[in-house]
Formats: structure tokens, C-alpha cells, sequence
């Protein structure tokens, strides 16, 4: 059984956002390195309950996603669309989190599958010759 990991939402202005959510709820907003455009919010502490997320710049096939955890990318696209879903990106490689893809299911809604890493430390070999910087 798959589970939910992690949320992500678009904005139109990324910096309000992080000021709206920072000021209401005292999430920790932080650029994530490099050139992307991509916020991780850390949304509590450890011993909460709940999930981490981030912010992005508001997409044309998604504004808000939930990102289901999986064994394999290319098995769920494959049974994704042989249930009636429909795959919306190719596999990706996310930096320092593992392979993703977005999704549409049968009713409309967007969401993304990821392969996470489990530690930094032992990481997967099909990701040994990746940048991650």
C-alpha cells in the first residue's frame, strides 16, 4: 500500500506566499539550493503529526498536489494509465529526494508519484553517477 509523503501548491508570487504561511501558521519556508524555484516547508516539528511540503511557482496542470510514495516510477505510471489515469510528465529525477512523476486520475484531480531515497547515506545505485548539487 502506498501512502501520502508530501504536499506542494503553486503560487502566482512565491515570497507572499511564504509570508502568508510563515506569519499564519509559523511554517519554515526555505529556498531549496540551486536554480529551481521550489520552497520545502517544514510544517511542524518531528513530533507532530502531519507532512512536510513546499511551494512552487503555480503550474498549468497542477495548483495543489498531494505526492504518493512508491516503489517505482515507471510500474504505477504503467498501472496509472491502464486504470484510467492519465501520466502528465515523464519520470524525473528530483535532487537529494529520488524519481517523480505528476499524474491526473480518473477524476480530474493532479497529484505526483515519488520514489524517495531513504538516507542519504545509502543511496540507491541508479543514482550513484547524479549530481546532487
Amino acid at each position: 500500500m502506498s501512502k501520502v509523503i508530501h504536499f506542494e501548491f503553486g503560487a502566482d508570487k512565491p515570497e507572499r506566499a511564504i509570508k502568508f504561511y510563515e506569519d499564519v501558521f509559523q511554517w519554515k519556508i526555505t529556498k531549496y539550493p540551486g536554480t529551481v524555484d521550489y520552497w520545502p516547508i517544514k510544517a511542524g516539528t518531528e513530533d507532530e503529526i502531519g507532512i512536510n511540503g513546499a511551494i512552487a511557482p503555480r503550474q498549468k496542470y497542477w495548483n495543489i498536489s498531494n505526492s504518493v510514495a512508491v516503489h517505482s516510477v515507471d510500474e504505477y505510471l504503467e498501472r496509472i494509465e491502464m486504470h484510467g489515469g492519465e501520466a502528465l510528465t515523464e519520470k524525473a529525477v528530483v535532487p537529494k529526494m529520488g524519481y517523480m512523476a505528476y499524474f491526473k486520475d480518473t477524476e480530474g484531480n493532479t497529484l505526483s508519484i515519488l520514489k524517495p531515497i531513504r538516507t542519504p547515506n545509502s543511496l540507491n545505485p541508479e543514482f550513484k553517477n547524479l549530481s546532487w548539487s
